[in-house]
């Protein structure tokens, strides 16, 4: 059991366990020794669901990344492949296959295509002869994997560029897939509410998937009160800007992959006495971070400028709680002191792991270059200077600073003034592209079809009109006790976040002209209950809101709806959903066209 996935109202255990049953069912039919030949991508997703110990214990010997050429040598009887249905990965595999055809003794090869089977690469492993290998080829619908106790991402990376570039709906299908079995194991959700146009189409391929399934009635008692189904292109802002809560600030400076970050080695390693620092380690510092950590669960949706009050007085704690040592007098007072001893020390790695954390992330924060970016930033969203060339950003491509920070300081610029003059916009690209390189056009391209970087259209800007009414900037933000979402980006509400808060209490009929300024329909669905399953709440008890991101959320707008969650009378409890797990930085990494 992964207990930090149980700690709030909706059991995410569930569903964890219900996609570890598929998994021991498919490993179960191929009988006998195994050696798994994993899609790199699919490692980290599946170590949040399956340890080895799982697949051990199901007879699998031995595990390789999917490369060309021949696999390395193994004694099992069957290798299966985990791939997700891609043409390119087809033919590593054929590549593999008709190699080990060639090495001797018989192999059984299976093919387990996640989240979907493909019709396209079936057709391409036929064509290069090896289809007929495989015994079984099969899915494995990992649609919304849990991460924490009020967190599921598909991680599919390229949800965002697919919904809104390529016009490719098979994202939108898979997180309608994965919402129905959300349903099936935790209840039909009565009412669903969405805004923008992926979001209308999730919802019709529910409302059409429900209908196929008439037959099997869900008996469940709904755990949901409501589905917010929310297009990431709606709020086109909030992931341009830095965020600045501890998680978040984790994620921008070093990454945060399926929970893990890695870190430079030399702050974590053991201060020797007359060493002279000589043997520092050169590996980099693996950490998981999730809720099963206590002090972490505590610091990481607070500000930054929160943290580090809260390690001190932690360590004060820690130093106190050892220092009882002393007061132990008698064989019973001993015992208990011992037996306190691992959760005193785990809590004492903890505080040390998160105060080197904290440091490395001071030592970026503190720099004259954050915040003078941190400035220019804030400038935009509270609406100042947003029609003219920005001199930072001028400075910016003259030093050659990295075309994303770049390229996100363009679009944050462009988003809050509803687009760009066209002289203005013109001059930027002009300079990105004889400084960064001509191939770079295609980039622009991309990011103006997704409206992250346009000219204004109408010459009129918009985003004045939507901060005043959703409250958007913040002048006195408290970021030590905060009482408004806006602490997350020391002044900025996400827009998205909003939403989801104006929705709960008083209802959007309170913004029908912002939601009309804002792209893509808004709408309302309910589905019907069978009787006896309508819920009654008792008083006081909150509604539980499953609020899901199509083209992906960052950090900052989950801690944002982690402390609307946490309000005494906010009234509404959120599940997070998304396509994806982002920053600003990877997004707009997605969208650059790669030079050929």
């Amino acid at each position: 059991m992964a207990a930090h996935l149980s700690y709030g109202r909706v059991n995410l255990n569930v569903l964890r366990e219900a996609v570890r049953r598929e998994l021991r069912e498919f490993l179960d039919k191929c009988a006998g020794s195994k050696a798994i030949v994993w899609d790199e991508y699919l490692t980290g997703p599946f170590g949040l669901i399956a340890q080895y110990s799982l697949l051990k214990e199901h007879e699998v010997e031995k595990m390789f990344t999917l490369k060309g050429s021949r696999l390395p040598a193994a004694d099992v009887k069957n290798i299966i492949f985990f791939v997700r249905p891609r043409l390119e990965l087809m033919d590593i595999i054929a590549e593999n296959v008709l190699s080990e055809d060639k090495r001797g003794p018989a192999r059984d090869f299976h093919i387990l295509f996640v989240p979907r089977r493909s019709l396209l690469c079936e057709q391409r492993l036929k064509d290069l002869g090896v289809l007929g290998s495989f015994i079984h080829r099969e899915e494995y619908s990992l649609d919304l994997i849990p991460f924490d106790g009020d967190l599921l991402s598909m991680e599919s990376e390229g949800a965002f560029k697919e919904c809104y570039l390529e016009s490719d709906q098979t994202s939108l299908y898979h997180a309608a897939k994965g919402l129905m079995t959300l349903q099936a194991l935790y209840g039909t959700i009565p009412q669903i509410f969405g805004k923008g146009e992926c979001a209308r189409q999730v919802a019709n391929m529910m409302i059409r998937m429900k209908r196929e399934f008439t037959g099997s009635q869900n008996s469940i008692f709904p755990v949901f009160d409501n589905l917010l189904l929310l297009d990431r292109n709606v709020d086109l802002l909030t992931p341009l800007a830095t965020q600045l809560t501890y998680e978040g600030l984790i994620d921008e400076i070093y990454g945060i992959q399926n929970s893990y970050v890695k870190l430079p080695p030399e702050k974590f390693a053991p201060k020797k006495q007359g060493d002279g620092g000589k043997d520092l380690p050169t590996e980099a510092k693996k950490l998981q971070l999730n809720s099963a950590e206590e002090l972490y669960a505590e610091i990481r949706d607070k500000n930054f400028n929160a943290v580090g009050s809260v390690l001190s007085k932690k360590a004060k704690v820690i130093s106190a709680a050892f220092e009882e040592r002393h007061n132990a007098k008698t064989v019973g007072e001993i015992k208990q002191f011992v037996s306190q001893l691992p959760h005193m020390q785990a809590a004492r790695g903890s505080l040390a792991n998160h105060t080197s954390i904290a440091e490395l992330i001071k030592d970026v924060t503190t720099s004259e270059d954050f915040f003078d970016k941190l400035t220019v930033e804030q400038e935009f969203m509270s609406g100042i200077d947003t029609d003219k060339v920005n001199s930072y950003i001028e400075d910016c491509i003259a030093q050659k600073h990295p075309l994303i920070k770049v390229l996100r300081l363009v679009c944050l610029q462009s988003v809050c003034n509803s687009g760009l003059k066209q002289k203005v916009l013109d001059y930027y690209k002009r300079e990105i592209l004889q400084t960064y390189g001509y191939e770079h056009i295609l980039t622009l391209h991309n990011l103006e079809k997704a409206g992250l970087l346009k000219p204004q259209s109408g010459g009129r800007n918009n985003y004045p009109t939507i901060r005043k009414t959703l409250r958007l900037w913040m002048d006195d933000v408290n970021e030590q006790n905060p009482t408004d979402i806006s602490y997350v980006y020391s002044g900025y509400a996400p827009l998205s976040v909003r939403l989801a808060q104006l929705l709960s209490r008083p209802g959007w009929r309170s913004i029908e002209e912002v939601l009309r300024i804002l792209p893509g329909p808004h709408f309302e669905e309910r589905q019907p209950l069978p009787t006896g399953l309508q819920k009654k709440r008792q008083p006081g008890e909150n509604r539980v809101t499953l609020i899901f991101f199509l083209g992906g959320v960052t950090f900052a707008e989950i801690a944002a709806l982690r402390f609307l969650s946490q309000l005494e009378d906010g009234g509404t409890e959120y599940v997070i959903a998304t396509t994806k797990l982002m920053n600003g930085a990877s997004w707009i990494e997605s969208l650059m066209e790669k030079p050929f």
